[in-house]
């Protein structure tokens, strides 16, 4: 499996726990139970952000150097933590939900500039035995094996 298909994959869980995350925060729900959402979402965030800051930009830099379109995703990368951290030290209701929706909006912007751009450059860049090489990164650290026909399976634990 190539390591932007696996991303991808990422993408569209984290593109359904925005939509219940923004379904919360319409059922008017407690502060607790929100920052419980964002307990979560920062989770799941830091792990995908890691796998990409850790593997696929240091393989991108010699290809694309540490401007323009790395600088950008880990410019929106920090942006990112720092909205979760204003999320996460917030007691009241409402500005929670206005940060929570801000960190949501871009999430899924800079999600978008990866689909379009970067995993694009990324297959124009990295031969096809360093996309899977780093697809393999990617599947040994989130503790799934991929079977011969290139589908993720939980692995043995």
């Amino acid at each position: 499996m190539k390591i932007t298909d696996a991303l991808l994959g990422e993408h569209a869980m984290l593109y359904a726990l925005f939509t219940d995350i923004r379904r919360q925060i319409d059922e008017d729900r407690s502060i607790e139970q929100l920052q419980v959402a964002v307990e979560i979402l920062e989770n799941q965030l830091w792990t995908h952000a890691q796998m990409e800051e850790n593997h696929l930009f240091p393989a991108l830099e010699p290809h694309l150097g540490q401007m323009g379109p790395l600088r950008v995703m880990k410019s929106e990368h920090q942006e990112i933590d720092r909205l979760l951290g204003a999320a996460k030290a917030e007691t009241n209701p409402e500005q929670l939900k206005s940060v929570v929706d801000e960190l949501i909006m871009l999430a899924y912007s800079h999600f978008r500039k990866e689909e379009m751009v970067l995993f694009g450059m990324t297959r124009q860049v990295l031969s096809e035995d360093e996309q899977e090489n780093l697809g393999n990164i990617w599947a040994n650290e989130r503790g799934v094996t991929i079977d011969g026909a290139g589908c993720p399976s939980q692995a043995a634990g």
